[in-house]
């Protein structure tokens, strides 16, 4: 019997951005054991799987090559593996796949049980796939920054540290002022302003944490508008974040750099879901694309200037 085909999209190489993404015909997935085979509703793509193509998180990732990319997405389970208990056939679901095997750039793909949550009815595909990469929390700090507040990552970060009773200082460019400050943020700086490139909050507080969601600030900005423990949590960081970490650890400075290599876990999905289901957060959609058009929204996700989520749909 021949073996059943799906559209999906997939690179070979490190680098080339979006004109490196291949439309492939490639085997549905069979899910093994503790797996579910999904067939995909939304997909959102967040700024680390770009740069995992660039080679900015070599060796680690990508496993192997070719690699389709993309790990949050929502759909329906078609098919369970072996010792699957939680879900059937038919189950509308929310879920993250793993960065090593990828898979989000296609019709169908396999995710662990254990990464998957059950999506409510009042909450979209779309709304749901942008959820699970978003952070679960910012921790019970007085005062936040979260740099590039009106992207992906950045606009949930904003909501859920005001919901923490945070006071939060925001970057983004003059376009999104408006709109972040419509997120709850308490003070919002103009990036390309020399405040806001300095990263100043206007009514001078130090920062306890800062979300950091955007590219090419150097930890020499961030350290003069810190508190005496102030933490910089990196989204996604690369080589040099990494080196900034080990410097940092190794003199035994109090104000330090925090690489976040997101490591999903089912509860923080949940409790994102839930969120959203009970419009304590909202979900902010810039793009919708069609699978066959998946590089157009890759490019813009490189651009760097999407306002919310980047979504495709096959």
């Amino acid at each position: 019997m021949a073996e059943k085909l799906m559209h999906a999209l997939q690179y070979e190489s490190y680098g080339g951005g979006a004109a490196a993404l291949k439309h492939v015909q490639v085997p549905v997935p069979s899910p093994k054991a503790n797996e579910v085979l999904l067939k995909l509703e939304a997909t959102s793509l967040n700024p680390v799987d770009w740069k995992i193509q660039k080679g900015m998180i070599r060796p680690f990732l990508p496993r192997k090559f070719p690699c389709i990319p993309a790990t949050d997405v929502a759909g329906e389970v078609l098919e369970v593996g072996s010792g699957v208990k939680n879900f059937k056939a038919g189950d509308k679901v929310v879920s993250v796949l793993s960065h090593l095997t990828g898979g989000g750039l296609a019709e169908y793909a396999v995710a662990s049980e254990k990464l998957t949550v059950k999506r409510p009815q009042e909450v979209g595909p779309a709304e749901a796939a942008a959820l699970p990469v978003a952070l679960d929390g910012t921790g019970k700090q007085a005062n936040i920054l979260v740099t590039a507040a009106s992207g992906g990552v950045g606009h949930y970060a904003v909501q859920l540290a005001k919901l923490g009773n945070a006071h939060v200082t925001a970057t983004c460019g003059a376009r999104n002022i408006d709109f972040v400050k419509s997120l709850g943020a308490d003070e919002v700086l103009d990036y390309k302003t020399p405040e806001g490139a300095a990263l100043k909050s206007p009514s001078g507080k130090k920062y306890d944490s800062v979300i950091h969601c955007a590219n090419g600030i150097p930890f020499s900005t961030f350290e003069p508008n810190l508190s005496e423990n102030g933490k910089v949590i990196d989204i996604t960081p690369g080589p040099s974040a990494m080196w900034t970490f080990a410097v940092k650890k190794i003199t035994m400075s109090k104000k330090q750099l925090v690489p976040l290599l997101l490591i999903p876990k089912a509860e923080n999905l949940e409790f994102m879901v839930n969120l959203v289901k009970e419009g304590k957060v909202k979900t902010v959609i810039d793009s919708k694309h069609p699978l066959s058009k998946a590089e157009d929204a890759w490019a813009k996700s490189i651009d760097g200037h999407a306002t919310g989520k980047i979504i495709i749909e096959p």
